[in-house]
């Protein structure tokens, strides 16, 4: 079962390393991870995604909960929260793809962030579901690259 863990941690040198580093060495992975500071410039909210049953991830969240610049880790699986991932997508835009290449932009409430000749780069956000879909619409038309983020979560309300 996948997991949405978000952590804050004290923002100083190393802590990445550290955190990564239980994962790696107790056979863990890392489906996603994003990482950035919070309204205090003192402490980063790390983001992360991963798979594991429900004795795992207990063992996750403990030796996390242990580690020094840890402040507070929550697991969100259950929580009402608010989740997006942006992805940005370079499509071949030539001939009759450009009008389907819009379309879908519309469609998907992305935007055009950049244009060359003979492609696009398309921004856009939403949940790992909306995500997926845009790409999977795309692809006929020939994806040259994608860029995600991974998923950021928040929980709902207060």
């Amino acid at each position: 079962m996948r997991h949405t863990i978000s952590v804050l941690v004290e923002n100083e040198f190393g802590v990445l390393s550290r955190v990564s580093g239980l994962f790696s060495g107790r056979g863990f992975n890392i489906e996603s991870l994003c990482v950035a500071e919070t309204m205090d410039p003192q402490v980063s909210r790390m983001t992360i995604v991963t798979s594991g049953n429900d004795q795992i991830i207990e063992q996750i969240l403990k030796q996390l909960n242990k580690l020094i610049p840890v402040l507070k880790v929550i697991d969100f699986t259950g929580v009402d929260t608010v989740d997006r991932e942006l992805v940005l997508v370079k499509v071949n835009a030539d001939g009759d793809g450009k009008q389907e290449v819009l379309r879908l932009v519309d469609i998907f409430r992305a935007r055009i962030v950049d244009v060359a000749p003979r492609c696009y780069t398309i921004e856009m956000t939403g949940g790992e579901g909306k995500v997926m879909a845009f790409l999977q619409m795309l692809r006929p038309l020939g994806i040259r690259e994608i860029v995600r983020t991974g998923k950021i979560a928040v929980s709902r309300g207060m």
